[in-house]
């Protein structure tokens, strides 16, 4: 897909990859509509796109809001024309815990935002799509989709069923104009464990320091020339490579490399092998 002169709809354009995307979106010629639920972190994106500020719309949105993102399509078309794709980035972690000790409340969090999130803009967004002559739609997955993250068991199954939705509506629509892309990200340097409430600014950087990280710019490359291939899966950072294959060949052995690797995360997890 050419991304110049086209439309996209980018969610959790606020932080992190989300507004990465809408850099990368705009850099090679696209519109973007910015959406997120926070509308400082919106006009921040705005202020930071240099010279392309005039191509970014901002609507703020909270993706669990099924009626509120009913009306994005028309609030995109308002200020875009068309909108010729859908990036679903928008997505939040749980405080390290098993699932033992994790609220209810907490893991429906989880999933109202990370699955149907992309579920009702997915929804909302692909009547029109199908209209248009090419369109893409791309949902961020995680690495933590195909290898457990001790403390991580519900997030990771949230990200699991955005995959499986991803590549169910690939089958679906694949005598359509319509391209589906699903993106593994490994470790990325952002700010999702402060954003989502699960680590304090200080205790997000003692954790980066530990560990190889891919630059949050560098990944949303990746995810944008993705649609530009029209990869079916994207893969993000040598650690989602790598542990794709593992998990793959060795499924027990790969949950054991990440769960010796992140134990310490786990609160009131042993420090021994």
């Amino acid at each position: 897909m050419i991304i110049e002169g086209k439309v996209f709809v980018v969610t959790g354009a606020g932080s992190g990859i989300g507004r990465d995307v809408v850099f990368a979106l705009a850099d090679k010629g696209a519109r973007v509509a910015a959406v997120d639920n926070n509308g400082a972190a919106l006009q921040e994106t705005v202020a930071l796109a240099r010279n392309h500020s005039d191509r970014i719309s901002t609507h703020i949105a909270d993706v669990t809001d099924r009626v509120a993102v009913s009306s994005l399509p028309d609030s995109a078309a308002r200020e875009h024309g068309v909108v010729d794709g859908l990036v679903n980035v928008a997505g939040v972690i749980h405080r390290f815990a098993r699932v033992n000790d994790l609220e209810f409340t907490e893991i429906e969090r989880i999933m109202d935002i990370n699955f149907y999130g992309v579920l009702n803009m997915t929804k909302a967004f692909l009547p029109v799509l199908l209209k248009r002559p090419q369109a893409h739609i791309t949902a961020v997955s995680s690495m933590g989709s195909f290898v457990p993250v001790p403390g991580q068991t519900i997030y990771g199954a949230s990200k699991a069923a955005v995959k499986l939705l991803m590549e169910g509506l690939n089958s679906e629509l694949r005598d359509t104009n319509v391209g589906v892309s699903v993106v593994f990200p490994g470790a990325i340097a952002t700010s999702i464990a402060v954003n989502s409430g699960a680590m304090t600014p200080a205790q997000n950087a003692a954790t980066a320091a530990t560990m190889r990280m891919t630059p949050s710019p560098v990944a949303a490359a990746k995810l944008v020339r993705g649609i530009e291939k029209g990869s079916y899966h994207v893969f993000i950072g040598a650690d989602s490579v790598l542990l794709d294959k593992l998990s793959r060949l060795m499924p027990a052995r790969s949950a054991k490399i990440v769960y010796t690797r992140m134990r310490n995360l786990l609160a009131g997890q042993p420090d021994h092998d």
